[in-house]
C-alpha cells in the first residue's frame, strides 16, 4: 500500500528532499513558499508564535499551492513532546511531525504513541475523531484505518544526551528519520553559537552514522546552499533549507545592498 504521506514515502525510499521551515505564521508566506518548489514545508510551533488556528490556515495554504501544481507537503513542529499537541496538529491535517528534543528511548517511544490511533496492540495513545479537517470532516471513510499508516515521526536530536542514545533511538520502530538540531546541540556540548566547531561536526557525523547503521533517514537544518551540499554529501538526506524569515531578510537586504552600492 502506498504512502499518501509524501514526506513519509520519500523518507521510506531514501529520496534527497529539500524542505523549508516556516516561522511567520503566515499564510500568505506559507502559500507562496509553497509555490516554490520546496519538496516541504514546517509549520514551526516550538519557536514561532503559532497556535493551533494558525496551524490550519498555514496547511490550508499549501494546499491552496497543490491545486496549481505545487508538489510541497507539509510537516509541524510541536512545541514539546506533548500528546495532546500532537493530537491537535494532526487533527488539523498533518502528517508529519518534527518533535523536539528527543534525548531517550523513552521519549522517542512517547512521541511514536502520540501519532497512533490504538489499534493492535499498537502502543497508541492518540484520541480517535474522525469530524476533523484531517479525515474531511468525516467525508473520508478511509481515514481513521489509514492514519497510523500514514503518520510520520522526525525526532530531534539535539543534545548531547540525544547523541549518546541515537543508535537507540534509531532503532525504534515509528521514528522515520533523526533530525540533528545543530543549534541547541551546539550549547548542550560547550559551544553555544558555534554549530561549526569540530566538537559540533563530530557530534552530527556520529547521528549520521547511527543513523546509516539502523537505515534511518538523517535530517538537519542548513544555514545556506553550500551547507546543504555538504550535509547532502556527508549522507543527509531530509534537508531543511533555512527559513521563511531568512529569505525575506536576506533578499531585502541584498537589494538594498546592491542599490546603495551604486549610488553616486
Amino acid at each position: 500500500m502506498p504512502y499518501s504521506n509524501p514526506i513519509k514515502q520519500a523518507l521510506a525510499d531514501g529520496r534527497v528532499s529539500v524542505g523549508c521551515w516556516l516561522t511567520l505564521a503566515s499564510p500568505a508566506v506559507t502559500e507562496t513558499l509553497a509555490h516554490c518548489g520546496f519538496d516541504w514545508l514546517v509549520v514551526d510551533t516550538e519557536h514561532a508564535p503559532n497556535d493551533t488556528a494558525q496551524i490550519v490556515e498555514q496547511l490550508r495554504a499549501i494546499d491552496a499551492a497543490s491545486a496549481h501544481g505545487s508538489r510541497t507537503a507539509a510537516a509541524v513542529r510541536v512545541a514539546a513532546n506533548d500528546a495532546t499537541l500532537v493530537k491537535r496538529a494532526m487533527d488539523c491535517g498533518a502528517q508529519t511531525i518534527v518533535f523536539p528534543s528527543i534525548d531517550t528511548v523513552d521519549d522517542a517511544q512517547r512521541a511514536v504513541a502520540s501519532v497512533r490511533f490504538p489499534s493492535g496492540g499498537n502502543g497508541g495513545i492518540r484520541g480517535v475523531a474522525g469530524l476533523v479537517r484531517a479525515g474531511r470532516y468525516a467525508l473520508d471513510p478511509s481515514y481513521v484505518s489509514r492514519a497510523n499508516y500514514n503518520a510520520c515521526v522526525i525526532a530531534q536530536i539535539e543534545s548531547a544526551q540525544a547523541v549518546e542514545n541515537a543508535a537507540a533511538i534509531a532503532a525504534i520502530d515509528g521514528i522515520d528519520c533523526l533530525f540533528v538540531g545543530t543549534a541547541d546541540l551546539a550549547a548542550t556540548l560547550g559551544h553555544l553559537g558555534e554549530t561549526a566547531h569540530p566538537v559540533v561536526i563530530s557530534a552530527v557525523n556520529r547521528v549520521i552514522d547511527a543513523g546509516r547503521r539502523a537505515n534511518k533517514p538523517i535530517g538537519i537544518f542548513a544555514t545556506s546552499s553550500d551547507e546543504a551540499r555538504r550535509y547532502q554529501a556527508a549522507g543527509v538526506s531530509f534537508i531543511a533549507l533555512h527559513s521563511d524569515v531568512a529569505w525575506l531578510t536576506r533578499g531585502a537586504q541584498q537589494a538594498l545592498q546592491s542599490f546603495n552600492a551604486h549610488i553616486s
